[in-house]
């Protein structure tokens, strides 16, 4: 699938500021991310000015911080030029039409708690993903995601739990059908997507991440799957009552493993999925988790928003065994355009990462957003020194996934997906407005257009229609 690259004339690929171009660092820094709340906190990735704010800018300024004022306060250095970095997509020739042809579904799409409010327009707000960047990049379809972060299993927080879900919910139905009707529209099958394409219509789709939503109480699936999920992840970054995460939570008391894998109720989680036509997504989870899930469920399973282990080690990426696990189950890995999961973070990088937070004593769960100017541009121009020796990662690299996947378990059993509003984004796709970019990319390395009808949604939609076939409503 590989070949000479023809490269057209570098563009501007906006920096996103406030995460420091990767979820990482804002791992590192303010302790947390995976779930798109708008400002970084130990469980919310930062919100990029990768806006139409970002891209009405000239070339090489960078956004102004603290509302413009860093520079008049004493002693305050004016605010570092992060960006833009410069990408070069691949001159396509007359393959350039398809480009804007091709569906293309986007498996995972975070959404901030006041999204579909005044605060925070669906059409021209400043996020990754709005109704304008679909148009502009070509992006046809996202599943919007029902986030909730893992905190203490205690009654009170299973409650909060299910209101935060509830709220992306109702927003996510208020976008499609109070504000926005005619631009875009819910679709609760794979036949929905296809005929709200054809109208010229974008496409919102719904997936839950977090099975701590549910509590203990099955019957919120139900309850879901009616207003419109049909995807859930099982677990995210802490365990849960559903089974062992890749990333366990110290703050919450976490060992290594809690369950060893899905547990008792998971099983039941996975059944009542499979009954009603709900994907089981085993991103963020464990791999004895994901294997167990695998092995559980009677229907093609997905990977949401994953990478792979054998190109980047990261313990959210999957290894071979999991993916063939996955092709034998009949599912899709949808490879993540995510910095740290598509690009190896060297020891080296990370401490430097760990020196800098430490020299300007921030603490975990600290929001970069309410630090004083001085101290905000100081830690802005540390990530900038430290990027320019660890690039992040860019489109090559994501694609580098793609072709890996591809030759382990097949063309049709990978897919696409950005984790935008949620830590996702790489130099040449940090928002819904360069998508065509990875299209180019995989043209370019010589995949059929054919192949990547498949990548861009065509392999998650024969999942989701098998799913729905294996429901025992």
């Amino acid at each position: 699938m590989t070949g000479q690259r023809r490269r057209g004339p570098a563009v501007s690929a906006p920096r996103w500021i406030a995460k420091a171009a990767s979820c990482a660092f804002v791992l590192l820094v303010v302790g947390g991310c995976g779930g798109g709340s708008g400002t970084p906190s130990a469980s919310d990735s930062a919100a990029a000015p990768s806006g139409d704010a970002a891209a009405s800018r000239p070339p090489g300024q960078a956004a102004p911080l603290g509302g413009g004022q860093a520079a008049a306060l004493p002693g305050a250095q004016p605010p570092p030029n992060l960006g833009p970095l410069a990408y070069a997509p691949p001159d396509v020739g007359p393959d350039e039409a398809f480009v804007g042809q091709v569906l293309t579904l986007d498996t995972h799409v975070d959404i901030p708690l006041d999204f579909a409010t005044p605060a925070v327009d669906p059409k021209s707000g400043d996020l990754q993903v709005n109704l304008d960047k679909m148009r502009r990049g070509g992006l046809d379809a996202a599943f919007f995601i029902v986030y909730v972060g893992q905190t203490a299993r205690t009654p009170e927080n299973y409650v909060k739990a299910q209101m935060d879900a509830m709220r992306k919910f109702d927003a996510i139905h208020r976008m499609a059908e109070d504000l926005y009707p005619d631009e875009i529209g819910i679709a609760t099958s794979p036949a929905d997507v296809e005929r709200l394409a054809a109208s010229g219509k974008l496409v919102a789709a719904i997936g839950i991440e977090n099975g701590y939503v549910i509590g203990k109480d099955l019957g919120l699936l139900d309850k879901y799957y009616a207003l419109g999920a049909r995807y859930m992840t099982l677990v995210h970054n802490g365990h849960n009552d559903l089974g062992d995460s890749a990333q366990p939570s110290a703050d919450l008391g976490d060992g290594p493993e809690e369950h060893g894998g899905l547990s008792d109720f998971g099983r039941a989680v996975v059944a009542r999925m499979n009954d009603l036509g709900m994907m089981v997504d085993i991103s963020h989870a464990s791999k004895k988790t994901e294997l167990d899930a695998i092995r559980a469920s009677r229907a093609p399973v997905i990977a949401s928003h994953s990478g792979v282990t054998a190109v980047a080690q990261h313990v959210r990426n999957l290894d071979d065994e999991t993916l063939l696990a996955l092709r034998d189950n009949g599912g899709v890995v949808q490879i993540v355009a995510f910095d740290a999961y598509d690009k190896y973070q060297p020891p080296e990088e990370i401490a430097a990462m760990q020196d800098l937070r430490t020299r300007l004593g921030l603490k975990r769960g600290v929001d970069l957003e309410t630090l004083p100017d001085a101290q905000r541009i100081v830690y802005l121009q540390g990530v900038k020194k430290i990027q320019n020796r660890w690039p992040p990662a860019t489109v090559d690299d994501l694609v580098d996934h793609i072709d890996y996947a591809v030759a382990l378990i097949g063309i049709d059993h990978v897919g696409i997906s950005s984790d935008f509003g949620g830590g996702g984004g790489v130099v040449g796709w940090s928002d819904a407005s360069e998508t065509g970019n990875v299209t180019r990319e995989l043209l370019s390395r010589g995949y059929s257009k054919q192949d990547i009808e498949k990548l861009w949604g065509g392999n998650l939609l024969r999942v989701w229609g098998e799913v729905e076939k294996a429901a025992k409503r």
